[in-house]
């Protein structure tokens, strides 16, 4: 069978892809930030992972303001790199898991999941920039990916709950999957960070450490953040940090922390990644 075995988490600024390719990795602004992500590669490369169902949201990319799905799947074989207004990152194209990925479209919607289903979808930054902090500058990413984008651009957002909920069922849906695959799952976004207004730039670092312990040891009480205290406490756009909780609750209860890393500033954004392994995974150990 299928089973969720890891679960990473991580920012997916932009800049941190163009640093990438752009072979800025050893400046001085960006040295400090990369050299966390170095354990998190090594254990990426070990960990071989088959299928990656990655939670990002998109930026006008594949949506706009005239269509807004709360969640979209992409179920197609293969996802172009979007381009973002300054022509598609030099990266290798996604391809997806057609097969899991209709199983999960059905099973979840059948599960009472309003699902959006994409045939097709070209996938920007918030996708890529999490693949390049895993893996670097593959001729090929060596996992196939299953997108899942989320809304946590144009309010209402869904509630850190109802990502919690989903990634569960995530869990079970998987599960369910009769071909042995690992699978990991990832929450992008965040960490906190304000792009616009009288706090651009605002970053609240002991939030975001707090975040990442209960991410640990109490996700629930997470999912109790209302929309109003994560933008008060994360900035406007540390609402992405719901994206984060799908990721926890594909993992089970109890997880085993591999790797943790957080670094002020990448651009104006807190950069966080959190690297987990369920623990109640067997086929795979």
């Amino acid at each position: 069978m299928a089973e969720v075995a890891y679960g990473v988490a991580t920012s997916h600024t932009p800049s941190i892809g163009a640093a990438i390719d752009n072979d800025r990795e050893e400046e001085p602004y960006w040295a400090p930030l990369f050299e966390g992500y170095e354990a998190g590669r090594k254990w990426m490369a070990d960990a071989e992972p088959d299928v990656i169902i990655l939670a990002y949201n998109d930026h006008a990319s594949a949506f706009d303001l005239d269509l807004i799905p709360t969640f979209a799947l992409g179920v197609a074989d293969h996802f172009p790199i979007a381009d973002e207004g300054y022509g598609p990152r030099p990266i290798p194209s996604v391809e997806g898991h057609s097969e899991l990925a209709w199983h999960l479209a059905e099973n979840l919607i059948l599960d009472g999941f309003d699902m959006t289903i994409c045939n097709h979808m070209p996938v920007d930054h918030g996708l890529t920039v999490p693949l390049s902090i895993m893996y670097g500058k593959p001729d090929r990413w060596p996992a196939k990916v299953i997108p899942l984008a989320v809304n946590v651009i144009q309010y209402p957002p869904p509630t850190g709950k109802r990502c919690w909920d989903l990634g569960q069922a995530i869990r079970r849906i998987v599960h369910d999957f009769d071909e042995d695959l690992k699978v990991a799952v990832f929450g992008t976004g965040g960490m906190s960070h304000q792009l616009q207004g009288e706090r651009a730039g605002w970053v609240n670092t002991p939030f975001d450490k707090a975040f990442l312990d209960r991410l640990v040891d109490d996700p629930e009480s997470l999912t109790r953040i209302s929309h109003i205290e994560l933008l008060s406490d994360a900035g406007s756009e540390g609402i992405e940090l719901v994206m984060w909780l799908i990721m926890r609750g594909a993992l089970g209860r109890n997880v085993r922390e591999v790797h943790r890393h957080y670094h002020v500033p990448a651009s104006n954004t807190a950069a966080g990644l959190m690297i987990l392994e369920s623990e109640e995974h067997s086929a795979f150990l």
